[in-house]
């Protein structure tokens, strides 16, 4: 049987995978040789915050690194017009009034991209240098028992994905109450401070603890209405107007604190949305290996929106 060179920790710094470090740490785990931070740029401060404690007073102490990567900030390269933007998946409201989702390829180009850039250095076999047979990383990702059937392989041989959640039959319920007795109670859900996955309890609790980030999503939402700035400048501008929260009017003016049944009964039928991820957000919407982009939300994807890609 096949040795990983090393094992590391998909590192979202949520409830999931910092259960994961911890449980390393902990030695419930054996010891990973890193955890790997993918830095989106746009994360809100108490994600950070919370990195900040856990590289302090869980990984450190164990000896694990954890390593801070990125490809960019997802905010501003979204409003740079110089600057080729992976799409975020916005959601669309056509000129004729139909619904629509742009396509998703931020997880892709901010997570996933830089993670495997820095696999490659650590096993000395940086792009476009080819990783021999047989030389690889086992990565653990944080996927309880409750999201199993969003556990899936890498797609490159050189990384092979674990997920010791499922295999301690670990739910997502089991990591609070793990967290809980470390002290770590308060484990906030780790995901862009705009991103379009958001339940309304999210996007309250931007606006009601932090005015500040509040009104840089605002801001954010207004200025990608018609699309993001590239494909603006370049003449291949949106046909229809971008919005972040799902109801399709402005996020200053969105149904966040009260939506009727009429609109709960509307979001369902053109999207399957039903009233948990309404107010909770899609589960594990920014997880690198469990992505939700090659399921429900490609089939509302259209490829005529004129976003550059």
């Amino acid at each position: 049987m096949e040795n990983p060179r090393y094992r590391i920790i998909s590192l979202g710094a949520g409830v999931q995978s910092s259960c994961v470090l911890a449980l390393s740490a902990e030695g419930i785990l054996p010891k990973a040789d890193f955890a790997i931070f993918a830095d989106t740029g746009w994360e809100p401060q108490a994600v950070y915050d919370h990195l900040d404690r856990l590289e302090r007073e869980i990984a450190q102490p164990a000896g694990i690194p954890i390593l801070r990567v990125s490809a960019g900030n997802i905010r501003n390269d979204a409003l740079d017009p110089t600057h080729r933007f992976a799409s975020m998946p916005l959601y669309i409201l056509n000129q004729d009034g139909r619904p629509g989702m742009t396509r998703r390829q931020c997880t892709g180009e901010y997570k996933i991209k830089p993670i495997k850039k820095t696999v490659r250095e650590i096993l000395g076999y940086p792009f476009p240098l080819r990783v021999p047979k047989g030389v690889f990383v086992e990565q653990w990702v944080g996927i309880s028992t409750d999201e199993f059937h969003r556990a899936k392989d890498a797609d490159v041989k050189y990384m092979r994905n674990r997920h010791p959640l499922i295999e301690l039959d670990w739910s997502r319920t089991d990591c609070i109450r793990y967290l809980t007795s470390l002290g770590l109670a308060d484990t906030p859900k780790s995901s862009c401070l705009g991103c379009p996955f958001h339940g309304n309890r999210q996007w309250r609790t931007i606006r009601d603890a932090s005015p500040s980030e509040w009104e840089d999503v605002v801001a954010f939402d207004a200025a990608i209405r018609k699309g993001n700035a590239r494909a603006n400048a370049t003449g291949n501008r949106l046909l229809g107007q971008a919005f972040l929260h799902r109801s399709r009017v402005p996020l200053s003016e969105a149904p966040i604190d009260h939506v009727t049944a009429a609109e709960r009964a509307a979001m369902h039928q053109e999207s399957g949305t039903d009233a948990e991820e309404l107010e909770e957000g899609v589960a594990n919407g920014c997880s690198p290996w469990a992505c939700r982009g090659a399921d429900a939300e490609l089939e509302l994807v259209q490829d005529d929106f004129g976003l550059a890609t």
